[in-house]
């Protein structure tokens, strides 16, 4: 049975086009290395119809390798570092995928990424059965449609391996998990494989930058682009740059930044990077409420978007001229102040003021959406005024970046269980607060069962499910109003619009 799994493995890589038919001996005798056996029986196939998936191919694997003592420990994380190693068995060398990426370039960008994406995903490394299993739905809002989801295809670590990693120590080799040395790095307790893990040089900036796809994949295409060197985040006119350059490179890619401050940045704020891919998010939809000019730019449009968080809207044919006025905003914005609108520049040294920029090209017009942040913190709100409040933390409490930003909401793996057990006590009419589990949903539950109820509207295990997803979707536009620093209210477009004023700006 093992041999046949091999043969399976070998079969699958040839069908995915990741080994041609002379590399079949090898990489079959690679996988009997790491499987530590001597002795291998070839069978034939019944066919590609009959084929069996690549995870079950490889669970049978894995199940032997445990028996055999071949894993540290049989659980999710070291099985996730042997079964890398497997996969790396059929993959084509650095430099052979960025010829053939190269190669296909030449026919257009869209066929390179096409490629690429689909070699990321037929070595595993975006784990595809398990990127089903996330759970998505979209939410209707006054500002858009947004998106929803609970990820699932990250695996939680197990405490083993967490205490293996705490007695390893701290490994300073990669520095980090966007660094380049990550490719064909086998991994550790507290570092994913990357065996399997490629990237495609790029030049941004007249510097050398990487090009990968996440392996959690929260929306099409979902790539990030990093810096060739471990260089912390900044945002500056050369960010503007960058994004454009790569823009030009991918004209069919959207391409953003987190921003460079605590409570307001991204996850790693260590390593230099951008986010992209391909796909169209709904603050990229969203309207322009109130359109702008600035002499000296009358050929850029500029407008406030009707979006939770403050965005302006810059559009011109010239992206230069969007790298030029973005980084006068930039500028302006670090140094403003606006006491009434509770807008500080800094504080006791600090600086609170940043930008999150996303450029595109929609049509023949280049566009940079520059989203206001402000990381200040209060006694009333430790972890920031513009983050999520505390009232919403059953729901959201981490960092808003550039994902959620533009309208997508990342929720943790725990709402999968919650929300499946607070509808079976909504319809049971069970006491929300009696259950530990649910107890954190127990005051947003019972505010919205009473507007549910004035509308004389019943909830019942048929409608539980769309119900708590609404509602979940409305919680996720409620937490990027609080993230926004100025407010989709008379007041707060008054403050918007004082600031671009004294950046310059005029109605148009």
């Amino acid at each position: 049975m093992i041999s046949q799994a091999v043969k399976a493995l070998v079969d699958y890589g040839l069908r995915r086009g990741l080994l041609k038919e002379e590399d079949t001996v090898y990489a079959r005798n690679q996988i009997l290395e790491v499987l530590k056996m001597d002795e291998y029986e070839d069978w034939e196939a019944d066919g590609t119809e009959n084929a069996p998936e690549l995870e079950e191919i490889l669970k049978t694997l894995l199940d032997y390798a445990a028996a055999k003592g071949l894993l540290e420990g049989d659980s999710v994380v070291y099985r996730d570092l042997f079964d890398t190693r497997l996969m790396n068995c059929l993959m084509p060398r650095p430099s052979e995928v960025t010829a053939q990426f190269w190669k296909r370039y030449e026919e257009s960008p869209q066929a390179a990424t096409d490629y690429y994406y689909k070699l990321s995903q037929d070595s595993d490394y975006i784990r595809r059965y398990r990127i089903v299993k996330d759970m998505k739905w979209t939410a209707d809002t006054r500002y858009g449609m947004f998106d929803i989801t609970v990820n699932l295809s990250k695996p939680e670590k197990d405490p083993k391996a967490i205490a293996a990693a705490r007695a390893a120590g701290q490994s300073g080799y990669p520095k980090c998990q966007l660094c380049m040395e990550n490719v064909g790095y086998a991994g550790r307790a507290d570092h994913p494989a990357r065996n399997t893990h490629r990237v495609i040089p790029v030049t941004i900036n007249a510097s050398q930058w990487g090009f990968q796809y996440s392996p959690y994949v929260y929306y099409n295409e979902h790539c990030i682009v990093f810096n060739g060197s471990h260089v912390p985040m900044k945002i500056e006119k050369a960010t503007f740059k960058k994004l454009f350059d790569f823009i030009h490179q991918f004209p069919h890619y959207f391409l953003g930044s987190n921003a460079d401050l605590p409570i307001v940045g991204g996850s790693i704020l260590s390593h230099d990077h951008f986010q992209g891919g391909r796909y169209t998010f709904a603050m990229a939809k969203a309207p322009i409420e109130t359109y702008f000019a600035m002499e000296g730019y009358e050929d850029v449009k500029a407008g406030i978007v009707f979006w939770p968080m403050s965005v302006l809207r810059l559009q011109c044919k010239d992206s230069d001229r969007l790298v030029e006025l973005g980084n006068h905003i930039l500028e302006a914005w670090r140094g403003y102040t606006d006491e009434a609108a509770f807008v500080y520049a800094e504080t006791e040294g600090e600086p609170h003021n940043t930008i999150t920029p996303i450029a595109r090209k929609n049509g023949a017009v280049y566009e940079l959406d520059l989203v206001l942040r402000n990381n200040i913190t209060t006694k009333e709100f430790p972890l920031g005024v513009y983050h999520p409040h505390q009232d919403l933390h059953h729901i959201k409490k981490e960092n808003i970046g550039l994902i959620e930003v533009m309208g997508l909401a990342v929720l943790p793996s725990r709402l999968k269980g919650e929300l499946t057990e607070l509808g079976r006590y909504v319809t049971e009419g069970l006491d929300i607060r009696s259950n530990p589990s649910i107890e954190k949903h127990a005051d947003w539950a019972e505010a919205f069962l009473r507007e549910y109820e004035k509308q004389g509207i019943k909830i019942t295990c048929e409608n539980v499910d769309a119900i708590l997803k609404k509602e979940v979707g409305l919680v996720f536009a409620r937490v990027l109003e609080d993230a926004g620093v100025y407010k989709c209210t008379k007041e707060g477009r008054e403050a918007f619009v004082r600031f671009l004023k004294a950046a310059g700006f005029y109605e148009a």
